[in-house]
């Protein structure tokens, strides 16, 4: 099989690209930096080197694959988020349109079934409606929950405030995922790639409190008493600003906050069960903050 993956040299497809080569794959990932030819050259994969950005440049790109993996890489001086996002999806329909794929494997979000309130999964949303309008492809959308390592931005307000904290409540719902379960569900999909139609797959590793795993990350750095701080969306916004993130970018993360903050960005989850299938538990990404807290 022959696949093409975006993602470059990131934390999921980094991994997704092992896998498919050490399962026998032909495999070429697509990345903006020349530099990484030789890191994506040294995994056993083909580097294309170009920008999702370039409808042209993708439909080359996809042409000849027989499953291609899609995400949207993070880009932060952008005047609208949540547009370029969803431009992104567009290109990426477009592309696999011209190039004749079959078979799409789309990285989206938990929330990403909300047409509004939910910051940059909103443009998540936009890119599944771009990818379920093809007629002529069958398309499995990814929805892992939220990141364990959003929680590694807080090691300097731990450093500096003795605290963790967000928009959202100590007790809010908080599925969590670790990347490297992301990538292990993502390899089974792709190497087996027997989904038709358009279909999502929730992938969770565990579901927490902010303040039940900010209580497992005090223990292992020798805080016990760390507390989760709620903050309001204003400090919210002005905090990330002070931390280097434009207006744009803070005014999403909080309006996303905001939505698991109520419970909005959720509700599809809980109503099909919450499915945990990740391995990834919440003790043990409390020993990986405690290590890279400690080293820095």
């Amino acid at each position: 099989m022959k696949y093409v993956l975006t993602g470059s040299t990131g934390n999921i497809t980094k991994p997704i690209t092992i896998a498919l080569v050490n399962a026998g794959q032909e495999v070429s990932v697509i990345t903006s930096k020349e530099g990484n030819r030789a890191a994506i050259e040294t995994l056993g994969a083909k580097a294309l080197i170009g920008s999702v950005e370039d409808r042209e440049f993708l439909t080359r790109a996809f042409t000849g694959a027989d499953v291609v993996y899609t995400m949207v890489p993070p880009k932060w001086d952008v005047a609208d988020w949540k547009a370029y996002i969803a431009s992104i999806g567009n290109n990426y329909a477009a592309a696999i349109t011209a190039a004749g794929i079959k078979k799409v494997v789309n990285l989206s979000s938990i929330g990403a079934d909300k047409e509004s309130g939910c910051g940059p999964v909103t443009g998540l949303h936009r890119v599944e409606e771009a990818l379920n309008a093809l007629t002529h492809a069958d398309v499995k959308h990814l929805r892992p929950a939220y990141f364990y390592n959003n929680l590694l931005s807080n090691i300097g307000m731990v450093k500096g405030m003795n605290i963790m904290g967000a928009n959202f409540k100590s007790d809010s719902s908080l599925p969590v995922v670790d990347t490297n379960d992301i990538a292990a569900v993502a390899v089974d999909i792709l190497l087996n790639s027997t989904f038709t139609g358009k279909s999502i797959q929730y992938i969770v590793s565990d579901i927490v409190t902010p303040g039940s795993i900010t209580a497992l990350i005090g223990k292992a750095i020798g805080k016990p008493e760390l507390p989760w701080v709620e903050f309001n969306d204003e400090q919210s916004i002005s905090g990330m600003q002070q931390a280097g993130l434009s207006a744009e970018v803070a005014n999403n993360y909080t309006e996303m906050g905001g939505a698991i903050r109520s419970g909005h960005m959720m509700q599809h989850f809980e109503s099909v069960g919450k499915p945990v299938i990740g391995k990834f538990k919440a003790a043990e990404f409390a020993d990986r903050f405690a290590k890279i807290y400690n080293a820095s």
